[in-house]
């Protein structure tokens, strides 16, 4: 080693832990100096009813409200707003409820604007008294003159983008406009028009819901270039109106006008008692996995939980930065998040024992730095395809699946951080301490634990049966098929729609007691808020699947039963929350998420063990739905948050093993490709093991303590866990092997099938040099 590089080594901690302590600071800061966003499930918020009215062209009915649902649910993604419930009720009424808002008006102002965007020549000044002759237009410019527009030209339909722009030259806002390949011919045509008044003197008028909002005059060098395929603009805008002004052009015209009907305050879905439980089961959840970490691998077991602690602040801390909003399922996730970012460093730990078994004279020290140099590529590429689909579900999905991508993304980058960097400054630190080089047995990593002893003693041959395994899967799948198809799905109220009921009663209502009242009426699945238009009176809104109107009778009197007399002030169909434009964006998400993810897998990879993974973890999701869906238990949204978990613990999981096979078949090439999977199997699975039962304790504790909210995400996750361990053993690592032998990344060479038993089943002895039967390929 040359004296630069020796001397890179000894800085390298130094920026570790420089970086790490900066990294700390910062998120400590932001917890201190900000405050969470909650979600309606938690605070409650703010409810906005819209009704649309009939326009010239177009009738009001439930086909126009439903696109214009989804123009408005563009614009609340677009202001901000995370996590919000859009749906319809009846045929003409859209119920908007938004989380945690700081100006509720203002949201109310933007998301109802009709945003009908025309362009029109500009005729000249008009005369109020005379009416505008047919197919023209009289209107007051931006100084109240009343001008006299000609046809429309251009409508908003030909805008593919708009921003709001500052022009430092002018020293105002402006919002700059491009055209689509219609929409461009219709510009162009406009301006030609308008230039053949002259240049300088010939205007455009920009036309906002009936409001002329900028009526610039055409520049030479515009009427010189034919009008380009972009326009600018104009007026006395500020930053938040240019800004809105960008949104509503972008977001596209509502096909129909809305007319707010009512805005009201709405509390929690959820009750304090079943936030308590769940934070409560949080907690317990976190130290059972703590504690198990620390009996596992002591020392660094102990540091490694500390890590931990650091992962949980600086998660906090990012998502406090960006102003997400937090709901009870995603602070779930987030505490599942907590027990999985242990993966990294029991993949290190478990990789650093095997370094120290194979050079114990070279001590604790050099072993913990080839345990994190070795797990480097498995940590990269699982947290890498995790990203790629975080990314895709943020950019192309919207609703809740949009908020998972960003949740999820926190997550990964937080663990890496925590793992790679925090941990191994602490890990760094406490081998080099004399005290630990005295006494290895201390730090966890000196010797292998019960399960890895047992594995090297006899070794298992697990991919002898390859082909059973995967005839094993398919059947399992045709069973979840058949529940599937025989007892069907059980969709929640964010999937087919419901009904929403509101009562006034005599007596003020406990919303506790309210959703016991109807739990014990046969309805413990009703969404229970309270409910205020006037700031003042509270009423008691119950939102629940289909009911027939006896049900509704049912549901009444259960209120009645805690409130005295109960009377109907509302009682509305609702449609799907997530709807099925909604549901398409999700599943196209899906689709081109894990499309990246093969690609980026079968380039680290080869594209057969991309298509191993994927198709293993496909089988997990089925597997669980099909469980649900005999078990008879509610497939919504909580349940949608278990799923998107659920696939990326699966592939996690795969990329491990897959990272082991491909640094085994480097090593050595000509060793037969089923020894080497049936290797990377036995060495990977302490890690898989301990990895999950540390989840498993966080989730155990919310499915038995966390309340009936959490209790089918944690019974969910719990079966998704344990299914893809078994997945990724059994299901891709047998994949890969039937792909890899029919179409080999070497096929000039010879195919080989090794059966590690043959010369046992032959009576033929070992060679002396060869030593016992090891057919997993493990080490000691």
């Amino acid at each position: 080693m040359t004296d630069e590089s020796r001397s890179m080594n000894l800085r390298a901690p130094f920026w570790r832990a420089l970086a790490a302590l900066v990294v700390l600071a910062g998120a400590f800061a932001l917890v201190l100096t900000q405050s969470a966003k909650l979600g309606l499930d938690l605070r409650g918020g703010t409810q906005i009813v819209l009704e649309t009215q009939d326009s010239e062209r177009v009738e009001a009915d439930a086909e126009s409200t439903d696109r214009a649902l989804e123009v408005l649910r563009g614009r609340v993604d677009a202001i901000g707003v995370a996590e919000p419930t859009l749906t319809r009720s009846g045929e003409r009424r859209i119920i908007i409820e938004l989380p945690d808002l700081q100006d509720p008006a203002k949201a109310a102002e933007v998301i109802g604007a009709t945003a009908q965007l025309n362009f029109h020549q500009v005729l000249g000044p008009a005369d109020p008294a005379q009416p505008a002759p047919e197919g023209q237009l009289v209107l007051p410019d931006e100084d109240g003159v009343p001008t006299l527009l000609g046809p429309t030209q251009l409508d908003g339909d030909g805008v593919s983008d708009a921003a709001a722009v500052y022009d430092s030259q002018s020293n105002r806002w402006t919002v700059n406009v491009d055209f689509t390949g219609e929409g461009r011919s219709g510009w162009q045509s406009l301006v030609a028009s308008a230039c053949a008044v002259g240049p300088g003197v010939g205007r455009v008028g920009i036309v906002l819901d009936d409001k002329i909002i900028s009526s610039p005059a055409v520049q030479p060098d515009l009427c010189a270039s034919g009008g380009g395929s972009t326009t600018s603009i104009t007026g006395s805008f500020t930053q938040e109106t240019s800004q809105d002004l960008a949104l509503l052009i972008k977001g596209g015209a509502l096909p129909v006008p809305v007319e707010t009907i009512e805005q009201r305050t709405v509390g929690a879905t959820l009750g304090e008692a079943a936030i308590e439980a769940s934070i409560e089961a949080a907690i317990i959840g976190i130290i059972l996995t703590g504690l198990f970490i620390v009996l596992v691998y002591r020392l660094l077991g102990f540091l490694a939980t500390l890590a931990l602690a650091s992962y949980a602040l600086i998660s906090f801390g990012l998502l406090l930065a960006i102003g997400a909003t937090l709901t009870l399922p995603g602070l779930a996730g987030f505490v599942l998040a907590v027990g999985l970012a242990i993966d990294a460093n029991v993949l290190v730990f478990e990789r650093a024992r095997e370094e120290y078994a194979e050079a114990k004279d070279k001590g604790l020290a050099p072993a913990v730095t080839s345990g994190f140099s070795k797990a480097w590529s498995a940590i990269i590429d699982s947290n890498v395809t995790t990203l790629i689909a975080a990314a895709l579900l943020f950019y192309f999905a919207s609703g809740p699946v949009k908020g998972f991508g960003v949740t999820l993304s926190i997550g990964v980058v937080a663990s890496m951080i925590s793992a790679l960097v925090i941990a191994r400054v602490l890990a760094d630190f406490a081998v080099r301490r004399s005290v630990v080089k005295k006494r290895p047995a201390v730090s966890g990593i000196a010797s292998h634990g019960a399960l890895r002893r047992r594995l090297d003693e006899r070794p298992p041959s697990l991919m002898r049966r390859s082909g059973t395994w995967l005839i094993v899967t398919l059947l399992v799948a045709v069973v979840s098929i058949g529940g599937i198809v025989i007892r069907g799905l059980d969709l929640g109220v964010e999937f087919t729609g419901g009904r929403l009921l509101e009562f006034s009663t005599t007596e003020t209502v406990d919303v506790e007691d309210a959703r016991s009242a109807l739990a014990d009426a046969g309805f413990p699945r009703a969404v229970v808020q309270e409910s205020s238009s006037d700031g003042e009176s509270e009423n008691i809104s119950v939102r629940v699947e289909q009911v027939t109107d006896a049900e509704a009778e049912e549901i009444r009197e259960a209120v009645a039963t805690v409130g005295g007399d109960a009377t109907v002030e509302r009682n509305e169909q609702l449609t799907a929350s997530l709807g099925e434009e909604l549901r398409n964006k999700a599943l196209i998400a899906f689709a081109i998420a894990v499309a990246a993810q093969m690609i980026y897998l079968a380039w680290r990879f080869r594209w057969t063990y991309a298509l191993s993974a994927q198709l293993s973890m496909a089988s997990v999701v089925l597997t669980v739905i099909g469980i649900f869906a005999w078990w008879g238990k509610p497939i919504d949204g909580v349940f949608l948050a278990a799923v998107l978990s659920i696939i990326g613990l699966a592939v996690n999981d795969t990329i491990v093993i897959f990272d082991r096979i491909r640094e085994h078949r480097s090593e050595d090439r000509d060793k037969p490709l089923r020894d080497v999977v049936n290797g990377a199997i036995v060495n990977t699975l302490p890690r898989t093991v301990n990895t999950g039962l540390g989840a498993i304790f966080i989730l155990a504790a919310l499915a038995f303590l966390g309340g009936d909210t959490l209790k089918d995400f944690a019974i969910a996750l719990i079966l998704g866990l344990s299914i893809g361990i078994l997945s990724t053993i059994f299901t891709a690592s047998a994949l890969a092997i039937l792909l890899e032998e029919r179409f080999p990344d070497r096929p000039d060479a010879e195919k080989k099938v090794h059966d590690p038993y043959a010369h046992i089943e032959s009576g033929k002895d070992l060679p002396p040099e060869s030593g016992p039967p090891n057919p997993s390929g493990a080490v000691i």
